[in-house]
């Protein structure tokens, strides 16, 4: 793809180069240009700058005049992967049934695990490859996707194969999480020691063997899994040389994110339960917070303190939580809506979270998250817009013009 397009608005979120991620104060700075041009080259930012200094080119030209120029969004969380949907349970739900009581009642994760089970590798692919359709419609522009509703080797893998084929079929970046520790199956209901030795010491070397996975998860919850778990988890991933991407604090707190700043986590996700030896172990690691307001939003469960992180100069990113249980959506524009709303953050700091930082949080800051010189044209085209504040502002419609892959 060669294409310059021109009379650019503004040209936001733009980087020299993308060396640190942005917490505190530089959370919320954007760098925007005014009436600007781009010029992309073989599907890479060649160049940017003023009009007035737009040079003559003899490739397809666009004009973005009244129009904003930004990355696309980074889906650092998602559970893309699943066979069908969970729309009865939101019925449960509405007569008053908690998260951990439709669960209990076989729903939930294995609600999800055995309709998986029950489905061919070709149509989860097909109806996967769908869903990513919509997701890059919607502005997202790399994406990490996870297991999880396997909860045996051969669906997880079946789940991790999937994965495999989108990433060489994609034009967006793709990474897979393998999070094998996402529940605790019927079978092993008795006996957590059996499954998590079945998680790390059967599935974990057969899934490393043959490359499937690029990061490992764990859903360390009351209910779920333990603290010792994590620790389980989080060594067995450092043999393999993946890095722990985990579920945590989405319903209590009791020391997982402490465990996991220490052991070296790349991001801790969900956060919803926070207390101040979180907040400590956060500001004082490299780990990432991530947020999940969809998945709030869905559950009417709270939302991650996004600006209480931010005013504690930790960095902050936000994810979809695409799955069928708790976040059936991939809307990343609503999820912008809400990390101002209801997150607190500005317009700039909302962004960083959705673009910038969230890239840090699946290690591809380097390809996409930002407007820089060699990076993918991975870029959102608005509708005709005042400025950055119009996404989150238009809450219930999209700003999203078209997408540039």
């Amino acid at each position: 793809m060669n294409i310059i397009l021109k009379n650019i608005k503004q040209l936001i979120g733009i980087t020299e180069n993308s060396d640190t991620i942005k917490k505190g104060k530089a959370q919320g700075e954007v760098k925007t240009l005014e009436n600007a041009y781009l010029i992309v080259r073989n599907n890479i930012i060649e160049s940017f700058g003023p009009m007035s200094e737009c040079p003559e080119l003899s490739i397809d030209s666009h004009d973005c005049a009244g129009r904003l120029v930004l990355p696309m969004y980074v889906d650092s969380h998602t559970h893309l992967i699943f066979a069908e949907s969970r729309s009865g349970e939101m019925k449960m739900r509405l007569h008053g049934k908690s998260y951990q009581e439709i669960a209990e009642a076989g729903g939930g994760i294995l609600n999800s695990a055995a309709k998986l089970h029950a489905m061919s590798e070709q149509q989860l692919y097909e109806e996967a490859q769908e869903r990513m359709g919509n997701v890059i419609k919607q502005g997202t522009g790399a994406i990490e996707i996870k297991s999880g509703y396997g909860l045996n080797i051969e669906d997880e893998m079946k789940m991790l194969r999937v994965i495999r084929v989108l990433k060489s079929l994609s034009p967006i970046p793709i990474k897979a999480t393998f999070l094998g520790a996402h529940a605790l199956p019927t079978a092993f209901k008795n006996n957590k020691d059996a499954y998590m030795y079945l998680v790390t010491k059967e599935m974990l070397p057969r899934i490393a063997g043959e490359g499937l996975a690029d990061y490992i998860d764990i859903f360390c919850e009351t209910g779920y899994f333990s603290l010792d778990d994590l620790k389980q988890v989080i060594e067995a991933g450092d043999k393999y040389g993946l890095k722990a991407k985990v579920h945590v604090n989405q319903f209590s707190s009791f020391g997982a994110v402490k465990m996991a700043c220490e052991m070296g986590a790349l991001s801790v996700d969900h956060l919803e339960i926070m207390n101040e030896d979180d907040y400590s172990a956060l500001a004082s690691s490299n780990t990432i917070a991530t947020g999940l307001p969809l998945c709030s939003l869905f559950l009417d469960i709270p939302y991650t303190p996004g600006r209480q992180l931010i005013d504690k100069n930790i960095p902050l990113a936000i994810a979809s939580d695409f799955n069928p249980g708790s976040s059936p959506s991939s809307n990343l524009n609503l999820a912008f809506g809400l990390a101002c709303s209801q997150m607190k953050l500005t317009p700039e700091e909302a962004f960083n979270a959705l673009t910038y930082n969230a890239a840090f949080a699946m290690e591809v800051q380097n390809e996409v998250g930002s407007i820089q010189v060699g990076k993918k044209a991975n870029l959102i085209v608005t509708k005709p817009a005042n400025g950055l504040e119009d996404i989150p502002y238009w809450f219930g419609d999209s700003m999203i013009g078209s997408v540039v892959v």
